[in-house]
């Protein structure tokens, strides 16, 4: 029976092996892997279509499909590690201390990590629920540049399943940017537990996408965004935003460490903005 089944899905799906791109192709390598193991073991006879001869070219195939399955593993378990990692930081409650409290109720803490590099939690309150911003911060990541100035471009060069992804962002050369333009290849993860939303992100490594000439490579991470609903109002979230940035380049830590928390009060004004123009659109209807 399952000899026939194989069959059959061999035949529907061989037009369209070509068109098969990342996991698809990793799976249904995992998946002769699989009956070449059960083979091995003698828990499966051989079918007479499979051919017992290996050549240099299924031998050079196997090679890339491991190391495709190898790359997609390593940036699924930096996302993850680099989740957690940020969420050990942002949730402990020793050496926080108050850097900027905004007139609307927003609020920026501050803690020094070793290595003396200094990271921020901003705390705010969105008028969006969890699942409206997971969907604008992470699943519609390169539409960020319509609505952030502060964003040139964002990029999601590769998927790995549907909650981890690798990009590339540019940020703007735009006035008052202290920084200077940057440009950041990172790993981003989501995941949901319960009511919350956990967004989380680090710096990777891509060969083939080496920095741009002009431009610094900023490394960030780990980092996350916590998104949950208020007890009241579950069509509102709390917002809680840990960065964790070096700059990289020349420029003194004092005005990085200035610039920085201005940077989280500006993305969530023109975040606040997006959604109020998406909130003003769904009224009209």
């Amino acid at each position: 029976m399952l000899r026939a089944v194989l069959k059959l899905c061999c035949g529907i799906t061989y037009p369209h092996l070509r068109s098969m791109t990342g996991l698809q192709r990793a799976a249904l390598a995992a998946f002769g892997l699989e009956l070449a193991h059960l083979q091995m073991q003698g828990q499966m006879p051989l079918p007479t279509w499979i051919p017992l001869r290996r050549t240099e070219k299924t031998e050079a195939v196997e090679q890339r499909t491991s190391a495709l399955v190898d790359e997609d593993v390593f940036y699924l378990k930096q996302g993850e590690t680099a989740l957690e990692e940020a969420l050990k930081i942002v949730e402990s409650e020793d050496g926080w201390q108050l850097e900027t409290a905004e007139r609307n109720g927003d609020v920026i803490y501050s803690k020094v990590l070793s290595g003396n590099r200094k990271v921020f939690r901003l705390e705010a309150e969105l008028n969006a629920s969890p699942e409206e911003l997971h969907e604008i911060l992470f699943f519609r990541l390169e539409e960020m540049h319509e609505w952030n100035p502060g964003i040139r471009r964002i990029k999601v060069l590769k998927h790995v399943g549907r909650n981890t992804l690798v990009t590339h962002e540019v940020s703007s050369e735009t006035a008052g940017n202290l920084i200077g333009q940057r440009d950041f290849l990172s790993v981003r993860h989501s995941s949901t537990r319960e009511s919350r939303v956990y967004l989380g992100g680090v710096s990777t490594r891509l060969e083939s996408l080496p920095p741009l000439p002009g431009i610094v490579r900023a490394e960030n991470g780990p980092t996350c965004i916590i998104l949950y609903p208020l007890q009241d109002r579950p069509d509102r979230s709390r917002f809680v935003w840990l960065l964790n940035m070096d700059a990289k380049g020349w420029l003194p830590q004092s005005l990085v460490n200035k610039a920085l928390p201005r940077a989280q009060v500006d993305f969530t004004k023109h975040l606040r903005h997006r959604l109020a123009a998406q909130n003003s659109d769904n009224n009209r209807y």
